[in-house]
């Protein structure tokens, strides 16, 4: 929704939004692009009286326990009959039509690979608008409209022909976008809003459409694995048989959203026999492209998760005409996005990281590629607060000790669970002394993470929210031992 205010401000309107505890870097942005933030969700901002209100779906028709609304505003919207429309519908409506739409979908690394995408295609000249879930450090900011410029004419990124599951194998020539301007967004599944159950990606109609990985996940909106494949399916259902699908060849899950019918041209990736393949280790390795070797990524990311996220990068700027050999370069200078292992500060040799890994999955990727970077020895502090809707279920509880096993100690912050986090890593050991701690609040996280630290650990923050500022509160910590 940040992004979408910038998009809206950038256009000329005059924005404001209202939120509850915005913190960075989405507030710092919002401020710098001079747009008013409301605190609270009042019906009085109706005297605002804007054109469209744009609803995110964190609003609801829920009740406290008094029996008044937790979302007086829109109370107070519905009851005037005033204009007002989601974020998705918004942004189909206003910004997305007329341009070639890539769409980056996956239960992880969607924001990653949005802004490794959006950065090859600044690279290649093609000055991309973008929307992305975070603030890609290329960039600066998480949204822009791009200057109009269009994918080539005539691309030889459709050369070659595609199996198409199920299917008979399509023409890969022609259907170019070629007058169409390219905007590059993350496309979430995650419901659209309170009145629109649709996941958000529904209305993003992309002519490229990136599968980069599938799992489950959101427990409190999907009851399994086979919901969300069939959500993903919807997506695929709305790319042209023109368009292209961009898959991570070695997920089953994927396979199955394929196999329930695909009218566009397939390009794989990650799998032995894809049409975009990797050799050597994830921070250089060599790039394959049906088999041959033809480019070379040598930058500063770590693990197997952005190797991935990188082919699945370089396979949709293809399906526009980028080379491979000019992503490849593109990504060399890619620098991440804030809150991807970021490294907020080093003392006493104590580096302190920030990431926004919340699924256990991507706990354990996270952990995993910092394990391969570092030498043999360096211990990994993982202090992490399980605050996505899924894990505060407790839907994932028991894939914990496995997330967290890369790392040689765990500090969970238990805040908010309705569940028991001590025993859910019993299989670690949990207390003093032992492998994990759990911890009620900030205060006593802090207070045991600095008991244990010692020079040379590597202590990374994963949370997907702003987690009390332990980062800064752990280099204070740190500079005061």
């Amino acid at each position: 929704m940040g992004g979408l205010a910038a998009l809206a401000r950038e256009a000329g309107h005059k924005v404001t939004g209202c939120d509850a505890g915005v913190y960075p870097p989405m507030s710092d942005q919002l401020r710098a692009l001079g747009i008013e933030l409301i605190e609270g969700f009042g019906a009085d901002q109706l005297a605002l009286a804007p054109d469209m209100f744009v609803v995110g779906n964190v609003v609801s028709r829920a009740r406290l326990g008094d029996g008044s609304p937790k979302f007086p505003l829109m109370e107070a919207i519905l009851d005037a009959g005033l204009p007002y429309t989601s974020g998705p519908q918004w942004l189909a409506e206003h910004v997305l039509q007329g341009r070639h739409v890539l769409a980056v979908a996956g239960t992880h690394g969607k924001t990653t690979t949005t802004s490794m995408l959006a950065w090859i295609l600044e690279q290649a000249g093609l000055k991309p608008g973008f929307l992305i879930g975070g603030v890609p450090l290329n960039f600066g900011v998480s949204a822009r409209l791009g200057t109009g410029a269009t994918a080539p004419q005539d691309s030889t990124a459709r050369t070659s022909a595609a199996q198409a599951p199920g299917g008979k194998p399509r023409s890969a020539a022609g259907g170019r976008s070629g007058s169409h301007p390219l905007f590059v967004i993350e496309a979430d599944e995650y419901d659209t809003a309170f009145f629109d159950k649709r996941s958000k990606f529904v209305h993003y109609r992309p002519r490229t459409a990136v599968l980069n990985n599938l799992e489950f996940d959101h427990a409190d909106i999907f009851d399994d694995l086979a919901a969300i494949e069939r959500q993903f399916h919807h997506l695929v259902r709305t790319v042209p048989a023109s368009g292209r699908v961009v898959v991570n060849g070695l997920e089953e899950s994927l396979a199955r959203v394929l196999h329930m019918g695909c009218w566009s041209s397939v390009s794989s990736f990650g799998a032995a026999v894809s049409d975009f393949g990797a050799a050597g280790e994830p921070q250089a390795f060599d790039v394959l492209h049906q088999g041959r070797t033809v480019a070379r990524v040598e930058w500063s990311l770590t693990g197997t998760h952005n190797q991935l996220n990188a082919l699945a990068a370089i396979a949709a700027a293809h399906d526009v005409g980028v080379p491979v050999e000019q992503s490849a370069l593109a990504l060399a200078s890619f620098q991440n996005v804030k809150r991807r292992m970021e490294l907020r500060g080093t003392v006493r040799g104590i580096s302190v990281y920030d990431d926004f890994a919340h699924h256990p999955t991507a706990l354990r990727t996270t952990l995993d590629g910092l394990r391969r970077s570092l030498a043999p020895g360096a211990r990994i502090l993982a202090v992490f607060e399980p605050r996505s809707n899924t894990m505060k279920l407790g839907a994932m509880k028991s894939q914990l000790p496995w997330a967290l096993e890369p790392a040689d100690l765990a500090f969970c912050h238990t805040a908010g669970l309705d569940w028991d986090a001590a025993a859910a890593l019993a299989p670690l050991g949990v207390g003093p002394g032992h492998r994990a701690q759990t911890a009620p609040d900030i205060d006593t996280l802090v207070s045991q993470v600095l008991l244990a630290a010692q020079p040379g650990d590597q202590i990374v923050c994963m949370s997907n929210g702003g987690f009390g500022g332990v980062h800064q509160r752990l280099l204070a910590g740190l500079s005061k031992i």
